[in-house]
């Protein structure tokens, strides 16, 4: 079928929708909400037979869905309506949720049901949870939805809030009023559920130091203790709150702006805090000893048997200057331990989307701070690249791009969870790349295929990965499945017989590719490229950069990933 996704964004929920479909044969398009001319403009150019909503904002026109099928994914539910639907089930500690594909019509989330999925509500942030558990919920719902249209036979159900599986309502926007922190009346729980339910958006409006703020990124903390409301601590750029029955950390801010004055955004906590955040405590922990506490560290490393495993949580998945070398050091002391196989990446979520160009924002000098990223994002790289004496493994349980997904390439083997979603490209934020993507990119799928992965610009699934040899090996399930699933491939894999023979010839062959080609003239190559980038003014990486952190909404769809309109005359018959 020809399938429509309008989107108010090519977020990682369409991104998702958008892989899924094209696998499965399907000829898909995307055209994002920018407004009720530009959806019918879209619709009349692509003539679809079927439209697909994975992630709305705004209302499609009534000359649209009484003219088309219009599927609304939203995020509750059987019988839930509203804007907040997610918000309210995280602040009300919600166990169970769902995902319900319905049929758009003149009612907001009132249309017949094409499927609905059930999903358990995971102890995360908003955002979190939708990339993980919703996602899979919504691409389940989105799947059999299609199957049940192109069928012909299938009859959506009507909305009846007196059959028994409707417990969804119609709940109001949760503003915040609702989000509103007592710090000397709630408890820890309470707060975490707070912050989690409006994590990454809109964030809780609260006051430290007489200055207003969003509080973003919320973590438990096991022992720091002090007086309710008050900052005790800081580490690796969050800073510890006190609650009355405990403490949590807060790993990002956003100042609220002031009438008429700039435009905010998120930054690290102790960034945004400044000289208030630096006469806090500095409280550091080791990532062996993060690995057994409940508590905040960017960095964890634990050993099962010859395995190690060092685990990184990076919000948003961006790095800094400062997370790349703090990565890169506890990277060589993990390399250093008597184990066989090293194991990287998140136990859930994003494996890593390169250089944090939020703090690159920030900076005093934005080209100097992106050129300080970039060179301690290629250390780490290089580490990984050179190291000779075991098995390097990228896990990725969640989304990886650009320099990101670059990092998990430099591992000997690549493992990917079947819901994650891969951007092998540069070029939408105007950069041609570094992280010896010109090594190991081609080496893995080839010429041809690097250069069309990095012009395109289109998000590849898991499967499409293992067909390219983008990734190794692919494993299914959730977020916790997949990481009992790479845990067993990775004690088979210190355990094989072969292990011996593997480390050896990846020794040979080491040797052989720096002798045909260093790995410092890759990366002097790439870094000439990215230079210009950073400091050559007619670049476009600057104003790249800033549309994306201000969040400047497109004035039109991107045509890379509109796709083809329909087909006339005697092209029709052609493919």
């Amino acid at each position: 079928m020809r399938i429509l996704l309008i989107a108010s964004a090519f977020n990682s929920l369409t991104q998702r929708v958008h892989t899924e479909l094209r696998s499965r044969g399907h000829v898909v398009g995307v055209e994002l909400a920018l407004g009720e001319d530009v959806m019918r403009a879209g619709v009349a150019r692509f003539e679809p037979d079927l439209i697909v909503a994975p992630m709305l904002t705004r209302a499609i026109p009534e000359d649209i869905w009484s003219r088309h099928t219009v599927l609304i994914v939203h995020p509750g539910p059987k019988g839930d309506r509203g804007p907040s639907s997610l918000d309210w089930a995280i602040h009300e500690g919600a166990e169970e949720w769902g995902v319900t594909v319905l049929q758009a019509v003149a009612e907001m989330d009132a249309g017949p049901i094409w499927a609905s999925v059930a999903f358990t509500v995971e102890p995360c942030g908003k955002s979190e949870l939708y990339r993980n558990e919703v996602a899979a919920a919504a691409v389940e719902g989105v799947l059999l939805a299609v199957e049940r249209f192109g069928s012909g036979r299938y009859r959506p159900e009507p909305l009846d809030y007196d059959r028994e599986d409707v417990r969804g309502r119609l709940r109001p926007y949760h503003g915040q009023e609702h989000r509103r922190i007592d710090w000397q009346a709630d408890d820890t729980a309470t707060v975490l559920r707070k912050l989690r339910s409006a994590d990454s958006q809109p964030g809780v409006l609260d006051e430290i130091d007489g200055r207003e703020y969003f509080l973003h990124g919320a973590h438990p903390e096991d022992e720091l203790r002090g007086k309710a409301g008050e900052l005790i601590a800081r580490r690796e750029g969050a800073v510890c709150r006190a609650t009355r029955d405990g403490a949590v950390w807060l790993t990002q801010l956003r100042a609220r702006r002031t009438p008429g004055g700039p435009v905010t955004y998120k930054l690290p906590a102790t960034l945004v805090l400044g000289e208030l955040a630096e006469a806090l405590p500095e409280v550091s922990v080791k990532p062996f000893v993060a690995a057994g506490r409940q508590t905040w560290s960017e960095l964890r490393y634990r050993e099962e048997g010859e395995v190690g495993y060092l685990e990184f949580a990076f919000p948003s998945g961006a790095m800094s200057t400062e997370q790349c070398r703090r990565l890169t050091a506890a990277y060589r002391a993990a390399a250093d331990r008597p184990t066989s196989v090293l194991v990287l990446g998140p136990a859930r979520d994003f494996f890593s989307n390169g250089i944090h160009l939020n703090v690159i924002e920030a900076a005093e000098d934005p080209a100097q701070e992106s050129w300080e990223n970039i060179n301690a994002m290629d250390d780490l790289v290089e580490a990984i690249l050179t190291t000779t004496g075991k098995v390097t493994v990228s896990a990725l349980a969640g989304n990886a791009a650009a320099g990101g997904l670059m990092l998990a390439i430099a591992a000997d083997e690549v493992w990917c969870r079947s819901a994650a979603v891969l951007n092998p490209h540069y070029r939408l934020m105007g950069l041609y790349g570094s992280e010896y993507w010109t090594y190991t990119l081609p080496r893995r799928v080839g010429e041809e295929q690097a250069r069309r992965l990095t012009t395109e610009a289109l998000p590849v699934g898991a499967a499409e990965a293992l067909r390219l040899g983008l990734v190794d090996r692919v494993g299914g399930g959730s977020a916790a499945e997949f990481r009992e699933w790479t845990r067993r491939q990775a004690a088979e894999l210190a355990g094989s017989p072969e292990l011996a023979g593997k480390l050896l010839e990846k020794q040979r062959w080491r040797e052989a590719d720096e002798a045909v080609k260093p790995l410092a003239r890759y990366r002097e190559e790439e870094l000439a490229r990215m230079r210009r980038n950073f400091f050559e003014p007619e670049e476009p990486y600057h104003r790249l950069r800033q549309e994306f952190v201000h969040k400047v909404c497109p004035t039109a769809t991107p045509e890379h990933i509109r796709g083809e309109g329909k087909l006339v005359g005697s092209e029709a018959g052609r493919g």
